[in-house]
C-alpha cells in the first residue's frame, strides 16, 4: 500500500508547536502490512513521528497518514482477538454501570469502534432497546455472532450516516487514538446524544507509570495510534467537545496471562517460546487484572437551556 503522509497541527487544541520529539519515525512503506492495523496484535514497536503538544499535553503523529489511507487499512485489517474482545467487553460492563443509574434513559446506544460486536451484546444485556455499531474493519464485523451482526454498520464513523437517529449513550473504546481528527469524533457524539445523555471512552493513557518505565518498549507507541492521551488532554478534548461534567479515571483491565506476556517489552527470542507454551497451558489461560495504564473518562450533553452550549 503506498502511504500519503500529511503534516498535521495538534489534534486537540490547534497549537502548531511541534518542536518537542517525543519520538522519532521508525516505520516506512514497506513496514506496514495488513496486521498491523488489527486490534490487541504483537506489539511490533513501529511508530510515527510523535511530538508533544505543549497547549494541551497530547501526543501525536505528525506526519501522519491521510484519512483516507487509515480507513482504507482498518478496512482491511484482519480479525484476531476473538477472546481478547470478550474480556474487553467485560471490563467496558463495569465501567458502564457506574452511569447507568444516571442516564435519562435506556432507548438507543451507539458504540464506535464496535470491533465483533460483543460489547454491543453486553448493552442489550444491561436494558438498552437499540444498538448499533459502527466498525470500519469487514472481518471483525463479520465476526460477531448472529445475535448482533445486523447491528454493525461497516463504515468510517460519521454523523451524516446517523442523521435522525438520537442516542443516549456513545461509547467508543480505544478507538480516540486511531482516527485523524478525534475532536470532530466527540464532537459528532456530542450532536449524536439526547440532551442529558452520556459519552464513555476509554483510551490509552501515556503518562501512566508503566509507560514511562519502559518508554519505546510500550506496546502503545504503535503505528495504529496517531494520538496518545493523558489525563489532562482527553479532559480538554472533552470540554472542547461541549461536554460537562467530565469525568477521568484509571482503569484495570483483566486478560489471560499469555495476554500480558504478549504485550510485555521482551525480545522475539524470549517471547515467542513463551507465548507457545503458555498458549496451550492452562496456566496461559488464567485471568489476571492488572492495571497497565488506560483511562477511562465520561462527559455530558448540556441542557439546551444552559448559556454555556455554543449555538
Amino acid at each position: 500500500m503506498t502511504v500519503e503522509f500529511q503534516s498535521r497541527s495538534c489534534p486537540v487544541c490547534g497549537s502548531t508547536d511541534d518542536s518537542r520529539v517525543f519520538a522519532e519515525k521508525t516505520l516506512d512503506d514497506s513496514t506496514w502490512k495488513d496486521l498491523s492495523f488489527s486490534s490487541r496484535k504483537l506489539p511490533e514497536y513501529l511508530v510515527h513521528r510523535m511530538v508533544e503538544c505543549p497547549g494541551c499535553d497530547v501526543v501525536y503523529a505528525s506526519p501522519a497518514p491521510h484519512e483516507k489511507v487509515l480507513e482504507q487499512a482498518y478496512r482491511a485489517a484482519p480479525f484476531v482477538s476473538a477472546e481478547e474482545s470478550a474480556f474487553a467487553a467485560e471490563t467496558y460492563r463495569r465501567l458502564l454501570r457506574t452511569l447507568l443509574a444516571s442516564l435519562n434513559g435506556r432507548a438507543n446506544a451507539l458504540d464506535v469502534g464496535a470491533s465483533d460486536g460483543t460489547f454491543l451484546q453486553a448493552l442489550l444485556d444491561e436494558g438498552f432497546e437499540n444498538v448499533v455499531g459502527i466498525e470500519p474493519a469487514a472481518a471483525s464485523a463479520e465476526a460477531a455472532p448472529e445475535s448482533v451482526r445486523n447491528r454493525i454498520r461497516v463504515e468510517p464513523f460519521r454523523r451524516a450516516s446517523l442523521a435522525g437517529e438520537r442516542f443516549d449513550l456513545v461509547t467508543a473504546f480505544q478507538t480516540l487514538e486511531h482516527v485523524s481528527d478525534p475532536v470532530r469524533v466527540v464532537r459528532d457524539a456530542y450532536e449524536l446524544l439526547e440532551v442529558g445523555g452520556a459519552i464513555l471512552v476509554v483510551v490509552h493513557n501515556r503518562r501512566a507509570l508503566l509507560t514511562r518505565l519502559v518508554g519505546r518498549r510500550s506496546p502503545i507507541l504503535d503505528v495504529e495510534h496517531v494520538q496518545l492521551f493523558s489525563p489532562r488532554s482527553i479532559r480538554e478534548l472533552l470540554q472542547r467537545a461541549g461536554f460537562e461534567d467530565i469525568r477521568v479515571a484509571g482503569v484495570t483491565n483483566r486478560y489471560p496471562l499469555r495476554y500480558w506476556f504478549k504485550l510485555a517489552p521482551l525480545s522475539a527470542g524470549l517471547k515467542s517460546p513463551l507465548l507457545a507454551r503458555l498458549e496451550h497451558s492452562r496456566i496461559g489461560s488464567l485471568p489476571i487484572s492488572l492495571r497497565p495504564g488506560n483511562l477511562v473518562a465520561s462527559g455530558r450533553r448540556r441542557a439546551p437551556s444552559d448559556p454555556a452550549v455554543a449555538t
